[in-house]
């Protein structure tokens, strides 16, 4: 999505966000652009790219410069009157899952940032993936507002779209008709009202058209990493947990995002996580041969349509054949399908981070993910269920 203006998790609007596009960055704000099209699904480069040269400071996107925090979400009492169920977990006979059940497993479930409509069954879930045991254990991840930070210090962070659109090598041209797109799409994406089947087209046209106009900015291929070192991206505390717990029992991490591929890479490699085990699916960049984009690859990827529909001819999951527990992340609707490539599932566990308009999206997130992370920019719960599964006890 397309963002402009400092914008306020107190007073969202219009121009504030979307889950896949939209986000002002840490301390500037930053003005998003959709991803989309043209030819073979993005796969995972060489792992081997140079970071920033020697001496250069980290990029202050990967390092959070304020406390690990926040912005609190709105939330009830724990306990309602009248025999009310708690908000928290909600469903038929949901109770919290005391200490002595999800404590005991995974003490970061008792975290007041999750929710569980089924406590029950998702405790039964995690136990059934660790006796599954890790060979039979893969992770796939939707990127932006997921691996990536939402916010920080109550401003946007930015997505990999963000981050090149809101750069020096954009005009302000177009960066006007990059927000006048948002204008225009941006209500249909959010819209109630709208089925899937409505949207998908248009969604497609607004990936297309922003696309077109990144095109038109003659972007340099060498401009990539210094672009993404002078942006405020943040990835989500505790990355360096998750993405270290993975390579070290080699589980796969799969990277499926409607955003911009070498900008999500250049993220991954300078923060220094872009293990052997990260392959990632995504829009790319088409260079000519002095390296000035063209146009981007295709299949094009936008939010709803992250499915086996654009992985044809990657073979990833039947090559993972073995591996059928499967840990989802996501903080969309559209991310519930980044697993239907793959063959056969036998345990399959759904975490949705709630980033945005919690108290409008709750009951669908709950409806649709098995955990709900309520404004957490954390991976905490993530990296308390790895351990659980992963560290033999």
């Amino acid at each position: 999505m397309y963002f402009c203006g400092l914008v306020f998790f107190s007073s969202l609007s219009l121009l504030s966000l979307s889950p896949s596009w939209l986000g002002a960055c840490c301390g500037e704000t930053q003005l998003p652009v959709p991803a989309g099209a043209a030819s073979g699904a993005g796969r995972r480069r060489s792992p081997g790219h140079p970071s920033a040269p020697p001496g250069r400071p980290r990029a202050p996107l990967l390092r959070p410069r304020a406390p690990p925090g926040h912005p609190p979400a709105p939330l009830r009492p724990r306990h309602r009157p009248h025999g009310g169920s708690s908000p928290r977990l909600r469903g038929p006979g949901a109770a919290r899952p005391g200490p002595a059940r999800s404590g005991a497993m995974v003490p970061e479930l008792e975290k007041a940032t999750v929710r569980i409509q089924q406590p029950e069954r998702v405790l039964g879930i995690i136990r059934a993936i660790k006796e599954q045991g890790m060979n039979k254990l893969q992770v796939i991840s939707d990127f932006d507002m997921t691996l990536s930070r939402f916010g920080c210090n109550g401003r946007r962070c930015p997505t990999s779209h963000n981050i090149l659109d809101n750069s020096r090598v954009i005009s302000e041209d177009g960066k006007k008709k990059l927000k006048d797109l948002l204008h225009h799409y941006y209500p249909i994406e959010i819209d109630p009202n709208r089925t899937l089947e409505e949207k998908r087209p248009l969604m497609v046209e607004w990936w297309t058209r922003a696309h077109e106009l990144l095109s038109q900015q003659k972007i340099q291929k060498g401009d990539i990493a210094q672009i993404v070192r002078e942006s405020e991206v943040m990835l989500r505390d505790g990355f360096n947990e998750m993405f270290d717990q993975l390579h070290k029992y080699n589980v796969p991490l799969f990277i499926f995002s409607a955003g911009v591929g070498d900008i999500l890479e250049e993220i991954i490699r300078q923060a220094n996580v872009f293990y052997s085990n990260v392959n990632v699916v995504s829009n790319y960049m088409d260079f000519d041969d002095n390296g000035v984009l063209r146009r981007f690859k295709g299949p094009l990827i936008h939010t709803y349509n992250k499915n086996n529909s654009v992985l044809q001819g990657t073979e990833y999951f039947q090559q993972l054949s073995t591996r059928t527990s499967i840990i989802l992340l996501g903080d969309s609707m559209g991310d519930l399908t980044m697993a239907d490539g793959v063959p056969s599932v036998e345990n399959i566990l759904k975490i949705g981070f709630l980033n945005d308009k919690v108290e409008e999206r709750r009951g669908k997130y709950l409806d649709a993910y098995d955990i709900v992370l309520e404004s957490d920019e954390t991976l905490d719960v993530v990296n308390g269920i790895l351990r659980y599964i992963l560290i033999k006890t």
